[in-house]
């Protein structure tokens, strides 16, 4: 009998898992019911491939891109639900929810001899194209019921190579150009006959070319030609490139002037020079520029009396994109005859100011809240397209109970951030001109943040001076802060505040104790994922089918004030040197993240992150800082915990309340999996696999079981499973992540709830924007 209420408590909590498979497997039944008699459903389609040892063929998921004919998605490769959501659908087209179901879902796809015949063809040239000139591709078909399944049977057969490379070039400016770069060519003798190589040669000598002052220059005047023989593999390759007609040579265009081309400004008509302004160098139509010349002249790449340079371009176009009062950029080049030509920079202006206006309600056991916010956004300051930001934000809870020897009753909090961004690298002892090159804004930032507690009053306020490196492309970003200065004043509270609520919990105290944090720190990003659209004329870049992100960071405090203790030979207090009265805190700290996706179908993702980090509190410090110090759990974390109730390393947390001060630690290890499937409308469904936990560095008497021990940290490790619902609206993606513990390290818990759930205490659900990696 108790086994028979086990087995029912285990179905409550794992029947909604059961239901979507019950749904399916009661469709699956019908997935041919709009067929016609004599249609049949496309099932599968296997590819299979035949190569010779030690060659190296394309992959399935290349091949399956000159498919023409697919079967339906199936929703993590098993299940084709949106086929299953349109056979739920009735015949009658004008009955309204008939129609909802078939545009949710995907109508089946109906076998086609004539599309698969196309797509072995594909296949072949695909293959051909590769080096594989005598490959063959082969179609089986089987039948089952009203369920067809296609195998296309591919063999490469032998590779061609490349056995030499020769050129003929019309133009001799040309050919001296091409052969001074021969080191950098992406083709070599033995190589095999691959077209994508040869043309990207042809990109890049085209690119190379145009550098160089070769505006007209284009890829189309660069062919190759291979020269095979039956008898053998081996492949003679020619380069030729032809001049623009039979009797001219290319033309080398020297840039005349440059000229802004403001909205305010008139227009620049064929060679004559309208109402302009000499900038030395450049030239303003108009006189009423938003920009100041400074501005202009440090994200102006392009120098007139020098070659046509397309960089250089791309420079400027990235250069002035990258300002907050311009909108867009369009530059025009006019060739004005004799090899020479005008640069004319159109510029849209974006939005000068702006406000928003946030306002919130709170209602926490019947004690009534408001807060709100305002910001205010400036993107042209000094007309030098600096972007001021300043926000400030206030809220007020009353509070009911018995205050008495408290300060006040109520919950008060006000906070003002102001930032000042400039476009440009402002640095003491660093050239004009290498300040101009970096393409790199400096920022300004000032905060401060009022609490009133009816325990305590506390000010916490900051000021920080950093760098930021972005491209274009959004592939490459990099912060450096090379100066963060926080600092926490406690200026009231009750009488024995300190002693009442971190009495034997050093780790609570110094939260509430007047500290300073001076900081140094450097943290970047590396992508291979496209964010932008191409610049005008450029072809468009498709992401790759492996995208990955590394995040990194570290930085360092204290070691300057530290430093200057040294120099004046301040004595201790209490054990640590304090600078005005205030102890600083002395550490380091790095972290990095590294997160892969890769693309199974055009409808199917596996995605997986692993990520740690490490943070030692040294000279002046017993401890890393509270908010300086990591924590696991979460949307983004271990999702079968809530935030910060995971760790450290076996350390048993009954109260998420009292307990999460103690639920932090100095070492980090994230690993995290999850299956990413496409369902229907905006929906996607995910399954996902946790692990990760938290370490202190030392052994603290508050944090017992939580150091970190080389020979045990892996049995320590917090293991999650679950399942997500995204909601994917293109500029943002709503997440709903459902986890459940698997094994729970903490000490006197259960410890296996994967083997013994309980969806009470094992469920979090966890709503977040974003992906979570």
């Amino acid at each position: 009998m108790r086994n028979f209420h086990a087995i029912t408590k285990l179905w409550q909590w794992r029947a909604w898992w059961c239901l979507p498979l019950m749904l399916c497997l009661m469709a699956s039944c019908s997935s041919t019911r709009h067929l016609q008699p004599d249609e049949r459903l496309l099932n599968r389609v296997n590819l299979q491939l035949d190569a010779p040892k030690g060659v190296t063929p394309p992959s399935e998921h290349e091949l399956r891109n000159y498919l023409r004919q697919r079967p339906n998605d199936r929703m993590f490769g098993v299940l084709p639900m949106r086929l299953y959501t349109y056979n739920l659908s009735g015949s009658n087209t004008a009955n309204a929810g008939n129609r909802f179901l078939r545009r949710l879902g995907e109508a089946p796809v109906v076998y086609s001899p004539r599309l698969t015949m196309l797509s072995a063809q594909q296949l072949r040239q695909a293959l051909i194209n590769r080096g594989f000139l005598g490959a063959t591709v082969e179609v089986d078909t089987l039948i089952k019921g009203q369920k067809m399944t296609v195998t296309y049977r591919m063999q490469t057969g032998v590779p061609h190579s490349v056995s030499a490379i020769t050129s003929q070039v019309a133009d001799t400016t040309i050919a001296r150009i091409i052969a001074a770069d021969s080191r950098n060519s992406l083709l070599n003798d033995g190589m095999l006959l691959d077209r994508s190589k040869i043309d990207a040669e042809r990109t890049r000598l085209t690119d190379h070319l145009r550098n160089r002052g070769y505006y007209a220059f284009k890829r189309d005047y660069i062919t190759f030609i291979a020269d095979t023989t039956a008898e053998s593999h081996d492949a003679a390759l020619t380069m030729v490139v032809k001049n623009p007609t039979d009797s001219t040579v290319h033309t080398r265009y020297i840039v005349r002037n440059v000229y802004f081309q403001p909205e305010e400004g008139g227009e620049l008509h064929g060679a004559e020079k309208p109402d302009t302004v000499d900038c030395g160098g450049f030239y303003i139509i108009g006189s009423n520029s938003y920009l100041s010349r400074t501005t202009l002249r440090d994200n102006d790449f392009i120098t007139s009396g020098a070659p046509y340079n397309a960089q250089e371009f791309n420079r400027t176009f990235e250069g002035l994109g990258r300002l907050g009062i311009v909108k867009s950029v369009n530059i025009e080049l006019r060739p004005i005859g004799n090899g020479l030509m005008d640069a004319i920079i159109h510029i849209k202006r974006n939005t000068l100011m702006g406000v928003d206006i946030e306002l919130e309600g709170t209602n926490s056991e019947g004690d009534l809240g408001v807060g709100a916010g305002l910001t205010y956004r400036h993107r042209n300051v000094l007309r030098s397209s600096a972007q001021l930001t300043a926000k400030v934000r206030g809220s007020y809870e009353s509070l009911s109970g018995d205050f008495e020897g408290l300060l006040n009753n109520r919950y008060t909090e006000g906070a003002a951030d102001i930032a000042l961004n400039f476009p440009r690298f402002f640095a003491p002892l660093v050239s004009d001109d290498y300040q101009r090159r970096m393409l790199c804004s400096s920022e300004l930032s000032i905060t401060g943040n009022y609490q009133e507690r009816p325990e305590y009053t506390r000010i916490i306020s900051g000021v920080a001076w950093r760098y930021k490196w972005n491209n274009r492309a959004g592939t490459n970003r990099r912060v450096w802060d090379f100066v963060d200065l926080s600092y926490v004043f406690l200026p009231h509270s009750t009488i024995n505040f300190l002693d009442d609520v971190a009495q034997g919990n050093p780790l609570l105290r110094y939260s509430y104790e007047n500290h300073m944090i001076m900081r140094t720190g450097y943290s970047f990003l590396f992508t291979n994922r496209k964010n932008i659209a191409p610049m005008p004329g450029q072809p468009t870049k498709r992401d790759p089918q492996r995208i990955y992100t590394l995040r990194g960071s570290v930085e360092t405090a204290g070691n300057f004030l530290y430093a200057l203790s040294k120099l004046l030979e301040q004595r201790k207090i209490d054990g640590a040197y304090k600078f005005f009265g205030t102890q600083y805190a002395q550490y380091v700290k790095g972290e990095t993240d590294l997160a892969v996706k890769h693309t199974l179908t055009p409808r199917l993702a596996l995605a997986w992150r692993a990520g740690g980090g490490i943070a030692v509190p040294y000279g002046n410090s017993q401890m890393v800082p509270f908010e300086k110090r990591f924590y696991s759990g979460g949307a983004n974390s271990v999702r079968g915990w809530g935030v910060r109730t995971l760790g450290p390393g076996r350390y048993d947390s009954r109260n998420s309340v009292t307990d999460f001060i103690n639920q932090c630690g100095d070492i980090r290890i994230d690993l995290n999996a999850e299956l990413r499937a496409k369902l229907f409308w905006v929906l996607e469904g995910a399954l996902f696999i946790d692990a990760g936990n938290v370490w202190t560095i030392r052994r603290y008497q508050n944090q017992p079981g939580g150091e970190f021990r080389f020979n045990s940290f892996y049995k320590e490790l917090g293991w999650a499973y679950g399942a997500g619902m995204r909601l994917d609206f293109s500029y943002f993606i709503v997440r709903f992540d459902l986890g459940l513990k698997a094994y729970n390290p903490s000490f006197n818990q259960e410890r296996w709830p994967l083997l013994h759930p309980k969806f009470s205490r094992d469920a979090t659900l966890h709503f977040s924007i974003g992906y979570p990696f």
